[in-house]
């Protein structure tokens, strides 16, 4: 088995930039952010704390990681088959750590980041903008 040095490993992320698939460095993070602004405005009328901090923080983080993992497994899931496709055209071999650093660095970790923010800006929202309600 052929394992590449760091210097490749660091060419070859680079690389990706400009090879095939690259439209993904754009499509796997949008898609992440948009089931982030779906989960964090969720978690906000549920009255959820922000989800990074509260996964630092807080007991149960296993089970607020799987919900995540969850909840990105589509993207992530594309991305494991872009970049497979990726690496069988470029390299003819198949990096199981390179294919982990760019599907985790694409889906899992944009929605992960954003969530907690989107759920803060949205209990803002929630608080200076009430629904009225119809008597």
């Amino acid at each position: 088995m052929n394992i590449p040095s760091i210097t490749d490993f660091t060419s070859d992320l680079i690389d990706r930039l400009h090879g095939p698939f690259s439209f993904r460095f754009v499509l796997q993070p949008v898609v992440a952010a948009i089931y982030a602004l779906r989960d964090g405005v969720q978690d906000a009328h549920e009255g959820k704390p922000a989800y990074f901090w509260n996964v630092l923080t807080q007991s149960g983080r296993r089970a607020q990681l799987s919900t995540a993992w969850h909840r990105v497994l589509r993207v992530m899931a594309l991305g494991v088959v872009m970049d497979v496709l990726y690496q069988l055209i470029v390299f003819k071999t198949i990096y199981l750590v390179q294919l982990a650093v760019i599907v985790l660095g694409l889906a899992f970790v944009p929605y992960v980041l954003l969530r907690g923010p989107v759920n803060r800006i949205a209990k803002r929202w929630i608080r200076t903008h009430p629904r009225s309600k119809a008597a």
